[in-house]
């Protein structure tokens, strides 16, 4: 069995990435879901906050409960992101180490799969906190009007 030449093993190596490339579209556009809730609970907290100066007392109560609640929300959101970013680099750098092992002949497919590992680890750990965040929404979503006081 001969060799691989330089050339071969480069090309093998851009197949065995292709998959962690598609990882990484798939982690961008859960980053992009991830932002644009942030964005738009910082947009409803300045709101309520704006809110908050002018309201009566008996309002200001709900004001400051959803305000809590917003800011559980961006914790979370902030957690799911940061986990989910730290994912996407090390998928990264699976793809560097795949290219290190060729380029260095050195056997990487110990540090690859850890590597692989840790990153899916912290894309659950990413997605799970994005659940709780929409757990959150959901538990103190209101539709309708205020219930009647009696």
């Amino acid at each position: 069995m001969q060799p691989e030449s330089g050339l071969t093993a480069i090309a093998h190596v851009i197949q065995l990435a292709v998959a962690p490339v598609f990882l990484l579209t798939g982690v961008g556009a859960l980053l992009s879901v991830l932002t644009s809730r942030l964005a738009r609970i910082i947009d409803r907290a300045r709101a309520l906050e704006t809110a908050l100066e002018l309201a009566v007392e008996a309002k200001q109560r709900d004001i400051e409960t959803e305000l809590r609640s917003l800011s559980r929300r961006s914790r979370l959101i902030n957690q799911a992101i940061s986990l989910v970013t730290i994912s996407a680099l090390l998928v990264c750098g699976v793809i560097a180490a795949l290219f290190f092992g060729v380029f260095f002949s050195v056997d990487m497919s110990t540090p690859v799969g850890l590597v692989f590992i840790a990153s899916m680890l912290t894309l659950i750990g990413g997605l799970l906190a994005f659940l709780r965040e929409v757990h959150v929404a959901i538990r103190t979503l209101r539709i309708g009007p205020p219930p009647r006081k009696m």
